[in-house]
Formats: structure tokens, sequence, C-alpha cells
């Protein structure tokens, strides 16, 4: 299992690292196109839709994004950026009341946020890398540390629950060391000041240390939302993974769920 594990992410590194620093915006466009029509696919299956409809919703999503994009040139994208908000707030409200068997309505509910929430992490994925490289991976690594310092505090010192009948593991104190780490890594980040700017670096710049810190406070509790809500939907749906599409990690969705709300946010925050 964990040899797999590490083959599959190994070939993803491959294929995605070289597109993410080289890649044209055609080719950073198609990565982005292949993450929201995969995760669409998966999220289908989710809300219990079935074949071939999950193709559909799948290429649904895909085309979303790439409407989204071609209304953004040379315009703000605060009107994308909103409607993820406000499906994210919507999300959060779904969270609170816990997981329960999902009806037409839930699962209807559930559909329509998938069609905003996935098409505006692509554009945000694009976007972001638009602004450098850096400004893109300093997100990315901010919602890992985020993950991983959960997990290690959680185990070492976990004791209330943060959503028990959604992700019975996650704990209170997990969540706050993963967001001690994220401070001492976006600290780092500014500290060193990386040639092209650092998504923290660019938030000290224009707002001072406490806001920044404040806003990188908002980001990771985006990320948990992202990673609970996914939860949620597997625990309606009676699914441990999103899919089996990675070999020893689950589903699409599975490794981008707390990226979901945080690429969004962070290009948002900018």
């Amino acid at each position: 299992m964990l040899l797999t594990r590490v083959i599959t992410a190994l070939c993803l590194l491959l294929v995605i690292l070289p597109v993410l620093f080289l890649g044209s915006v055609p080719v950073l466009g198609g990565l982005a196109a292949v993450f929201v029509f995969a995760a669409g696919w998966e999220w289908a299956r989710l809300v219990r839709l079935s074949a071939p409809w999950t193709y559909v919703y799948g290429i649904a999503a895909l085309v979303l994004m790439m409407i989204w994009s071609d209304l953004s040139i040379g315009r703000p994208l605060d009107g994308p950026l909103v409607a993820a908000a406000v499906a994210w707030a919507v999300a959060l409200l779904m969270l609170r009341r816990g997981v329960h068997p999902l009806d037409k309505s839930g699962a209807l509910l559930a559909g329509v946020l998938g069609l905003i929430m996935l098409p505006a992490f692509g554009l945000a994925l694009m976007q972001l890398r638009a602004h450098g490289i850096l400004m893109l991976l300093s997100v990315a690594v901010l919602v890992w540390t985020a993950d991983i310092g959960a997990y290690f505090f959680g185990k070492a010192f976990g004791h209330r629950k943060l959503a028990p009948t959604v992700s019975p593991g996650k704990s209170w104190e997990g969540a706050l060391g993963g967001w001690l780490c994220v401070m001492i890594i976006a600290t780092a980040m500014v500290l060193t000041g990386w040639p092209g700017g650092t998504w923290p670096q660019r938030l000290v710049e224009h707002h001072g240390w406490l806001v920044a810190a404040a806003l990188v406070t908002v980001l990771v509790a985006a990320s948990v939302i992202g990673d609970l809500f996914e939860s949620l939907l597997k625990r309606q749906a009676g699914m441990k993974d999103s899919s089996q599409l990675l070999p020893g990690h689950g589903g699409v969705l599975d490794r981008i769920d707390a990226l979901l709300p945080a690429f969004p946010l962070a290009l948002w925050l900018l």
C-alpha cells in the first residue's frame, strides 16, 4: 500500500511540476481542466448520480470553468469569487447540520454547489499561477502544512472532536497545531524574501503583519472547511474515498478538497 502511494505520488509530481514551472497558459489550462473534470465526475458520484450523468456533470463543471475564464479576460474576477464564497458559506451551514442521508433536495443543493466550487477552483489555480509560480505553490504549501500539522498534533494531543459526526479523527487540538505550523512557515516565507514573492509576502507588504496573520488564519479555516465538507459528502454517500483514480490515494477530490476553497480565497485576498 505504501509503495503504491509513493509510486502514484512520484508519477503525479513528474507530470504536474513541469506543467506548473514551464507550461504555457494553454498547457496550464489543460491541467486545470483535468482536475475539474475528474473532480466533477467524483462529485457527481458523491451526490449519487449514475453514468452517464456523472460524465455529463464533469463536463458541465469544465464548461463553466471555461466560460468563467473567457469572461474574466481583462475584467475583475469578483463575480466567480463571490459566487464561490457564497457556495462555501452554504457548505458551512450544511456542516453545522451534520450527517443526514441525502434526499433529493440535499443532493440537488450539493450538486449545484459543486458546479460553483469546482470551476472557481480551476479558475483560481490558473490565476494564482499567473501571479507567479511561488504565489501558487506558497498557498498550496500553507494548506498542506495545515493538514500535516493537524494530523500529527491531533495524534499527539487531540481530545476534543472538531466535527465528530463528519470526521471523527479531527480534533480542535490538531486544528490549532496545524494553524501554528502554518504561521511558522508563513513567517519564514516572509523573512526569507523569496524572489518574485510568496502569498504571505504580498499580504505583509500590502496590509502589515497583523492583518496578514489574520488573513492566513482565514485561509487555514477555509482549508479545514473544504476537507470537512468533502468528508460530509462521502459519509452521506456511504463512500470511504471519492474514487480510486489515484491508486493508494483515493480520488482527486481526496487530494484537493482543502484546496477547493483555499485557492479562490487566496486569489480574492490578493
